[in-house]
C-alpha cells in the first residue's frame, strides 16, 4: 500500500466517524400518532411516509432511530423533538 493510499483511508474513517450520532426517538402512551408525524417531519424533514413508518417502528418496537448526523446537525433537531413533548436523545 502506498502513503497516498493510507493516508486516504484514514480521512475516510474520521470522515464516517463524524457522523455517526443518531437520534432516537422513544414511545410513549401520551402523545398521538398525527403528533409524532407532524413532529418528525417538522424537526427532521421526513416525508410524510418516512414520518409514519417511523411513528410505527417507535409504536410496536419502542424506539426508531430516525435522524443520523454529525452532533452538532442533530441537536437543534433533537431540541424540536423534545420542545413538541416527544421522548427522544442523541447517542
Amino acid at each position: 500500500m502506498s502513503t497516498q493510499e493510507k493516508v486516504l483511508e484514514e480521512v475516510l474513517e474520521k470522515t464516517a466517524d463524524q457522523s455517526n450520532n443518531e437520534i432516537v426517538l422513544y414511545n410513549d402512551d401520551v402523545n398521538t400518532f398525527d403528533h409524532v408525524i407532524e413532529t418528525l417531519i417538522y424537526s427532521c424533514e421526513h416525508t410524510p411516509l418516512q414520518a409514519e413508518q417511523c411513528a410505527l417502528l417507535v409504536h410496536y418496537k419502542g424506539k426508531c432511530t430516525v435522524k443520523t448526523g454529525t452532533y452538532k446537525e442533530l441537536e437543534p433537531r433533537c431540541s424540536k423533538i423534545l420542545e413538541a413533548g416527544l421522548s427522544a436523545e442523541i447517542v
